[in-house]
Formats: structure tokens, sequence, C-alpha cells
């Protein structure tokens, strides 16, 4: 079984998706050849259309539906026109932007994914798209253009790694027009991120959407191995269950002690050779979580193989921020393992011991991903870290409070929380700072051991940061419960039905900006290496 597992992870999540091709032109869209153009406009502006399309035809038509309200220009309004024959162009599909006052980054991203999958589901090839560069209202052309290459390429993704009947992506080539020569730099730039961004999320959602008998703990740490054998800067070490065993991490074997799918602690190393002090990125990497001998509900235990959300983003964002090649030493700690019920699974009661000496009290098993957590955090500070965060899907009580729009945020550090919550409104993936307040220490506090690995339910999501703040107390560090925002059950502008790959785009934008803020810090420590 695991042979056959690791077979079908190596074809599939190597291999499984193909990116959509975009090229950067200055130029008039009106002489583009292609199947399709997009051309975007403000609802205050649709005589700009007229111009656009001038002496192609078009022009009556056009006004007759402008003239009776069937085009009002409104937010993510469409319409589809046929060509004649003498346009290098077969269609154009007019879309609405909405005001102009209103008009954002996140809405540029939305603009993109729905014209592009407008055009797909009609079988369309080859689309031209005027630039958001000259709608800027405030904004840069470099991020307008990271917007559209995000949203076009993340909205065509498709899981059917398992299905007998492939999917294909018919649009072969997008071209975005430029119609301003000193905004083709930054647009170049942009699309350029926004593809690595891309790509970084879709490993993301393919990592997630796997099943549990092909992502293992094993198969995540193989992952990982080969993606650092195809990246310049990226180094990767997987320690096995024995290496943890002689490292002392009692809380991350206990998850693990009951399944058939040993324990394993992932390191990726980005830029290993600077000298600055790393920034450190920690997924939560359960690769499936049955609650142990908590055992989950039917309902509950369904979704859990997305359990390793925390983990596919970090994974994600390594392998973003490899390619973009981000001048700071970023290192990525993934303590995966499976969470099954067992004869040797640990037990309600029972005292476990985690790297950093501390005890805990498990109240329940389901309360497993503050247990790895609690190693990684540890582990962490043997690289004298400027700042470590870590990403879990950790609590369904952070649903309760946020719902799916947003992740809860929990931070030691302002600043920290600052360039973390403008990096989430960047990349519109929001989170949300919640209270980590002494009072919740006290729920944690444990009756025959240093703590215990559940507070209750008042204020669970609080409680459970408290745990983990216990031991990230020697550098900035943030937690973000990705619970309510790593999956989804619609498809929703460019998120699909499934994992959405959360975190990946945040953590790329974060780590770029805290790269350019960052200046040479302190040598590392001696006791960094692996």
């Amino acid at each position: 079984m695991t042979s056959l597992s690791h077979k079908i992870y190596t074809l599939q999540v190597n291999k499984g998706y193909r990116m959509l091709n975009i090229t950067i032109r200055y130029g008039d869209i009106n002489k583009q050849r292609a199947d399709a153009i997009i051309v975007n406009l403000f609802a205050e502006k649709k005589s700009k259309l007229l111009k656009i399309v001038d002496n192609l035809g078009l022009n009556q038509n056009i006004q007759r539906t402008i003239d009776l309200e069937d085009f009002t220009g409104k937010l993510y309004e469409t319409q589809l026109h046929y060509a004649p024959n003498s346009a290098p162009f077969r269609r154009i599909l007019i879309v609405g932007l909405g005001y102009e006052k209103d008009f954002n980054i996140e809405i540029a991203r939305r603009i993109a994914a729905i014209s592009i999958q407008k055009l797909y589901k009609i079988g369309v090839r080859s689309v031209a798209s005027n630039s958001f560069d000259t709608l800027k209202n405030g904004l840069s052309s470099q991020d307008l253009a990271q917007a559209q290459s995000e949203g076009s390429r993340l909205s065509l993704y498709q899981f059917d790694s398992h299905r007998s009947k492939k999917s294909n992506c018919d649009i072969e080539k997008l071209t975005i027009i430029v119609s301003d020569k000193k905004n083709l730099v930054d647009v170049k730039r942009g699309v350029m991120i926004g593809k690595y961004a891309s790509e970084g999320t879709i490993l993301a959602r393919n990592l997630i959407n796997e099943p549990a008998n092909v992502i293992t703990p094993t198969a995540l740490g193989d992952f990982s191995k080969e993606l650092s054998k195809n990246s310049d800067s990226l180094r990767c070490r997987v320690l096995n269950t024995r290496a943890i065993e002689k490292l002392g991490m009692g809380a991350l074997l206990s998850v693990g002690q009951g399944s058939i799918n040993p324990p394993n602690f992932i390191i990726l190393d980005h830029n290993s050779h600077l000298k600055n002090q790393p920034l450190i990125f920690i997924g939560k990497g359960i690769t499936f979580d049955s609650g142990g001998l908590s055992l989950k509900s039917v309902s509950g235990i369904q979704t859990m193989k997305c359990d390793m959300a925390g983990a596919g983003a970090v994974i994600g964002a390594m392998s973003a921020i490899s390619k973009l090649k981000i001048k700071q030493r970023i290192i990525a700690l993934i303590p995966a393992a499976e969470n099954m019920p067992d004869g040797k699974s640990f037990r309600p009661g029972d005292v476990v011991k985690t790297l950093s000496g501390k005890t805990i009290e498990i109240l329940s098993t389901d309360a497993e991903g503050r247990l790895v957590l609690a190693d990684a955090l540890t582990y962490a500070k043997r690289f004298n870290p400027c700042a470590v965060i870590d990403l879990a899907t950790l609590t369904g009580a952070c649903i309760t409070a946020l719902g799916h729009h947003a992740a809860g945020l929990f931070c030691s550090d302002d600043l920290l929380a600052h360039r973390l919550i403008r990096s989430g409104e960047i990349t519109h993936e929001r989170i949300w700072r919640l209270p980590v307040w002494a009072e919740y220490r006290e729920q944690i506090e444990g009756d025959i051991a240093d703590l215990k690995n559940s507070g209750g339910p008042p204020g669970g999501a609080s409680t459970a940061a408290a745990l983990l703040q216990e031991f990230a107390d020697t550098y900035p560090w943030a937690h973000i419960d990705i619970a309510g925002t790593a999956t989804t059950k619609q498809l929703n502008f460019y998120t699909p039905k499934g994992a959405v790959g959360f975190g990946v785009r945040l953590l790329t934008q974060f780590a770029q900006e805290w790269s350019a803020n960052t200046k040479e810090s302190r040598a590392r420590n001696p006791d960094d290496s692996f």
C-alpha cells in the first residue's frame, strides 16, 4: 500500500497541473490577434469602449447595448460580442469594473478570474486583455499586474488527479496589452511575481487535496526533498522517528505513535549561506486527523486530510520564495504526523514531555496540533530567528469567531502583527488579530503537569494560542489559525471547491516586504546547523 501511494503521489502532485502562459506586450488591444479580447470598463466611463473598438464594425451594436442599459458597467457584469471578419480577434468580452473610486487590488484579481473563467467555458484558446496599468486609482502598476496574473491563473485550477477523465485547460495563452510604455517594466515584474505566487498556491492546493493514503508524513518529506533538488536555494533535511526521539520531541512522537505511518520533522532552508537571522515559518503537518482515541464524528472526520493545510501553505510559500530569489534566510519547519486510534495511541490522561522539557497533560487527543507545534516552536530557537510565524488548522473555535472570511492572528509583537495584517490586505488572505492575554494562560494550567492541552470551550482559539506561546518566548512570534480559511465548499472567483492554498501568497508577500525592510543582522548562532 505504501509503495502504491507513493507512486500516485509522485505522478500527480509533482506533475498534476498546467499553468496558463502569460505574455506582456505594448500596443493597442484592438490590433491583437486572439480568439477573444477582454475590455475592462468603469461604470462611469462606458464611452471609452467605443474608442477601443472603433472602425471594427461594432460601434452601432455596442452603442445600442449601452443606450438600452443592457451593459451598465456595474461590478463583475460581463457581456460577450462577436467581432466582424475584418477584426484580428473573434470575440470581445466587456467586463464591468464598478465605480472607479471603489477599485482595488482584490477587484482586479477577481475581474481577471471571472473573465478567464467565462472564456474558458466557451472553449476559447487564446485571449488578450488590456492591462490594469491605466486603472491605478492610487495603486501601483506592479501590484495590479500581479493581481491580474494571480486571478487569471488561479481561476483555472482543477484537481482531477484521481478521475479517469481529465479536464483540459483550453486557454493556452493570455496576452496582457500595456498601453503606457513607461509601465511595461512594472507590469512584467508584477506578472512574474504573480506567476510564482500562483505556482506555490497550486502546489499547496494539490498537496492538501490529495487523500491521506497518498500524502503521508513520509510522502510529505519526500516531496520536500524533491522540491529542494529542483531549487538553487533550498536545502532539505527530514528527521526520522529515531532522530526525533533522540532530540526529545516527545509531543510530536506521542501524536504519531498510533499510526502505521511514522512521524517525521521536515526542515526546508532557503539561503542557508546567509549570515542574517533567519525568518522561520512553521506549518502544522497532520496528514490525517482522526482525533485519535478522542475520535471525531462521522461528519467531522471527512475533511481531515486537510489538517496539513498549514504545512501545504508553508511548502508552497517556500517554493515561491526560492523562485523569487528573496535575499533573506528563511527556514520552514514542518512537524508531520498522522493522528490515529490504535493500541499504541496516546490517551486522555497521559503526560507527554516536550522538547523544551515542559510537560503537557492530555485532556483530548483531538487537540494534537498544538502538541506538534510546541516541539517545532522549541526547535526554532536553535536558529536564533528574527521572527517565527506558524500556520495551522488548529481550532473550530476560530471558525466560530471569524467564520470563513478571515484567519485568526495571535501575536507577541505589534510590528510583526502590523506587517502580517498589511500583507493579508494586499493578498486578500485576510487575518484578524485576537487576544492571547494572561487570563487564557490560566485556563491551560496543568493539574498534574506543567500544562494541559485543552482549556475547555470558552475562548478555545485563544487558549490554544496561549499554549503555543509557552514555547515561543524568546523571539517575536505569530500564530495564524487557518481552520476557517483553508478550504471552501464552492467556487468563489479564483478559489475552487476544496483546498484554497490560503497562506501561500500571504507569506510570500510578507517575506518580500520583510526582506526589503530588514538589514543584515547579527551572525547566526553556531548551533543553527541541522
